[in-house]
């Protein structure tokens, strides 16, 4: 089983994210905020992070540049699941996949409940 830790601020969407991920099998783990997700990766260290972009007290990218300073996380992928556009990371997005470990971009308004269980049932599945 697939540990995921869900980063999500808006609680509506966590909820049903929280539901279908773990529907699909994985064991969901909900952090708000940036702080609290780095303390929860701490005690669970997750196999697998879906995070939003768009945090209150840190941004998103914050969180993956503290999350690779530890190195027992540096290897955990991460999919981003954001209202933030991909467009915003055109000249960037080879320092997403190599330095941050981003192995997929999902843009919130363009993909489904069924687009991001896909996403993270790949990435669960190249692990095994």
């Amino acid at each position: 089983m697939t540990k995921l830790l869900l980063i999500e601020p808006d609680r509506m969407l966590a909820s049903i994210y929280f539901d279908a991920l773990s529907a699909a099998g994985c064991e969901v783990i909900y952090a708000a905020g940036a702080q609290l997700a780095i303390l929860v990766a701490d005690q669970i260290q997750p196999d697998l992070i879906v995070l939003e972009l768009q945090l209150i007290e840190h941004s998103g990218i914050e969180f993956l540049y503290e999350l690779r300073s530890y190195a027992d996380w540096q290897k955990v992928p991460v999919i981003i699941n954001s209202v933030v556009p991909p467009r915003e990371f055109n000249n960037s997005y080879k320092l997403l996949k190599k330095e941050l470990g981003v192995v997929d971009y999902l843009y919130k308004p363009s993909s489904t409940l069924k687009t991001l269980v896909a996403a993270v049932n790949k990435v669960s599945l190249s692990k095994v």
